[in-house]
């Protein structure tokens, strides 16, 4: 039944949204990989006063490192970068908006991967919620493009599709080594190894990241100092999403906890309405049904 994982998923989804947003903003002053950047060098100052403050004034011990920790928290870190940049040439295809459509099987993608690499099971309920929700992204993601459903039908062999369900492929894969990397840390109090994993996996996208930078667009590195303000921001709301993100990852199967994180979508589409105040179709509203209807049945069974 209800567990507290579910308020944490919410609160991360929503600080996830806050953090696109933002994002969005100061892509105005940065390229793409000094947007994404952002994320990782902001939020990094953060995660280490959190690991430092519950050490030093809650008496937690840090967990105790271990080889399968630290692949897990590599593969994770990789594939999250990986993700970002694919989506980023999806863009630039021609068909993206029905490769985009494809990159929406992320869920199903980490019930595969996380049922052969941590054994991670999802009940036939789960199962059928996961199924209703990933069709209801579908459904309002091509209510908000030009796809139909003979369009994803015709465009199974287009490259957009492929590259599509790469990026899915990665950004689930993500989820789950993060899952299995605090998962690793056998020792130790849910939060300690949710803020442990979080800290390790930012140092090194900080790495990678700070070197591409350097070697590709050594002007970006100077530039992502000089907008420190919104920088921060992005880097203070990714940090937030992110703890509660490894937080509900240490607590619960990842197909459940990115199934329930779908309510970014929800947020989203109330905030086009309230603030942008953009007319709403009944395809997009079918898509939002089903998403609630996901959510509710996770959090009733999962």
């Amino acid at each position: 039944m209800f567990s507290y994982w579910i308020p944490i998923t919410i609160f991360a989804a929503f600080m996830q949204n806050l953090r696109s947003a933002l994002q969005k903003y100061i892509k105005g002053h940065l390229s793409t990989g000094g947007a994404a950047y952002v994320r990782f060098i902001y939020a990094l100052p953060l995660a280490l006063i959190l690991l430092g403050t519950l050490v030093t004034q809650f008496d937690y011990e840090l967990p105790g490192i271990n080889m399968r920790f630290l692949v897990f928290c590599l593969l994770g870190s990789v594939s999250q970068i990986l993700f970002t940049f694919i989506l980023l040439y999806l863009f630039s295809l021609r068909n993206f908006a029905v490769g985009t459509t494809f990159s929406k099987t992320e869920i199903l993608q980490i019930a595969i991967l996380g049922l052969i690499l941590l054994g991670d099971t999802v009940s036939l309920a789960g199962t059928g919620a996961i199924v209703v929700g990933m069709t209801g992204v579908v459904v309002l993601s091509m209510a908000q493009t030009s796809v139909t459903w003979a369009n994803l039908a015709t465009s199974l062999f287009e490259k957009s599709t492929l590259v599509g369900l790469v990026c899915g492929a990665f950004l689930g894969a993500s989820v789950v080594f993060f899952r299995g990397a605090t998962l690793a840390l056998e020792d130790g109090d849910v939060l300690i190894r949710a803020a442990f994993s979080l800290t390790m996996a930012l140092v090194m996208q900080t790495v990678m990241m700070g070197i591409y930078l350097l070697l590709r667009e050594p002007g970006q590195m100077r530039e992502v100092f000089r907008h420190w303000r919104p920088a921060g921001a992005v880097g203070l709301a990714g940090f937030l999403g992110s703890i509660g993100w490894f937080t509900a990852f240490t607590l619960q199967n990842a197909a459940y906890v990115r199934a329930v994180g779908q309510i970014e979508l929800i947020f989203t589409f109330i905030a086009s309405i309230v603030f942008f105040k953009e007319k709403t179709s009944r395809m997009e509203l079918a898509g939002i049904a089903l998403i609630l209807v996901a959510i509710v049945s996770i959090m009733l069974t999962g």
